[in-house]
């Protein structure tokens, strides 16, 4: 764990507190905006709040990243058009929000702060009128269908390494750097297909990783599908400055791991997202 007193997690509890007011900016607005308005608030908030998890989680603030990920995920049930934006879950929202701030002014101890009662309030939303469609391709891998994923590593060993493991679970496309994973992820949707997991090498030629998991999102995105129904995305880094681990999350990446990869850490993520036993 970084220490909290450092200034790179200084630096992110700043601009926590900066997305916190944008968050509630947009909650405020979310509730009385019309239906396409109402997406756009949820998708700001969304992503401000995937950033804050994503950060928690190279911190250690267990607590902060579980709150952050319960509302993250209440609002991408708005956009995916699953609930509405109803005054309980605004204010349900706007309740866990401040509490997130109250969190983050004493990091040290939020670890041991109890939350499960806001966690609740954020789990028991009912389906509401919103839910009228479903965006093409949001059905989930059944058993039918075999896993799909992606590997993106320009390093022979760390490519080697990654897809023998990951052969075991299903079919492991291969990319040595961020433009041919692009190139790959785009031919995969035109035929129909999806990715379940890519693993992302941050630093890589001619495009890096964090780029290429923006114009990965945008793609499904162009398709309809939202990043939370979306290819679960891990990214995959030997580089010190965990800065670049955290600019990962603005683009909507899932979780990082540090090389040399331990695969029981991998196989625990692909557990977590439903993709092994």
């Amino acid at each position: 764990m970084i220490n909290l007193e450092e200034e790179l997690a200084q630096d992110y509890l700043a601009e926590c507190h900066e997305h916190l007011t944008s968050i509630e900016a947009s909650l405020l607005a979310l509730e009385a905006a019309s239906p396409r308005t109402a997406l756009e608030h949820a998708e700001r908030a969304f992503r401000a709040l995937h950033w804050i998890q994503g950060g928690a989680s190279v911190f250690d603030l267990e607590t902060i990243g579980q709150l952050a990920r319960r509302m993250e995920e209440a609002l991408g049930r708005v956009r995916g058009r699953e609930i509405e934006p109803t005054p309980a879950l605004v204010r349900d929202l706007l309740r866990a929000k401040d509490r997130l701030g109250e969190l983050m002014e004493n990091p040290g101890t939020s670890n041991q702060a109890d939350i499960q009662g806001l966690l609740a309030a954020l789990t028991a939303q009912k389906a509401g009128s919103l839910a009228t469609r479903t965006p093409e391709g949001d059905a989930t891998r059944g058993p039918s269908r075999p896993l799909k994923m992606l590997l993106a590593e320009d390093d022979f060993a760390s490519r080697l390494l990654l897809q023998t493991y990951l052969s075991k679970f299903g079919e492991c496309h291969v990319a040595v750097n961020g433009v041919e994973a692009v190139q790959a992820f785009r031919l995969t949707l035109e035929r129909g297909e999806r990715y379940d997991l890519i693993c992302m090498d941050i630093m890589m030629p001619e495009m890096d990783g964090r780029e290429a998991v923006r114009r990965i999102r945008a793609l499904e995105e162009e398709h309809g599908i939202l990043s939370t129904g979306g290819a679960k995305i891990v990214m995959t880094t030997a580089v010190d400055d965990v800065k670049e681990v955290i600019l990962c999350f603005h683009e909507l990446c899932d979780a990082y791991l540090t090389k040399p990869i331990d695969l029981a850490q991998l196989q625990a993520r692909m557990r977590a997202y439903q993709l092994a036993p």
